[in-house]
């Protein structure tokens, strides 16, 4: 899992993306840790600063954002492009803009972090 997490942040970040945003270490702890700060910077006013949740969006702590049913991609897509509603009555998630695709990267490999050491609420 974290292997794939590592490959697609490097994917993502070989892609181009905002070239004034920092740049983002692609490897262990280092990409953890910067997609804790983009995370915060980016995600935490909706998803909350410990991912779950507040009254603008979902916690990122749901089941319904495992990996098999919400993939690395989702997260990809969702940053970049926006995101119907489908799960939540919180309505459409807008595009973010000025993330980078390293950020959205290291941002996921954040996520899955924590979703893998605090695990799934229901």
């Amino acid at each position: 899992m974290k292997r794939l997490i590592i490959l697609l942040a490097v994917l993502v970040g070989a892609c181009g993306g905002n070239e004034a945003s920092p740049a983002i270490p692609l490897t262990g702890e280092a990409l953890i840790v910067a997609g804790e700060d983009s995370y915060q910077r980016f995600c935490a006013a909706c998803h909350g600063a410990d991912l779950r949740g507040s009254d603008q969006g979902p916690s990122l702590l749901s089941i319904v954002y495992e990996p098999s049913h919400h993939s690395d991609f989702a997260f990809v897509s969702a940053s970049k492009n926006g995101a119907p509603a489908h799960h939540w009555g919180f309505g459409d998630m807008p595009a973010i803009p000025g993330i980078s695709d390293a950020e959205i990267g290291a941002v996921t490999a954040y996520v899955r972090s924590v979703q893998e050491a605090e695990g799934f609420d229901e």
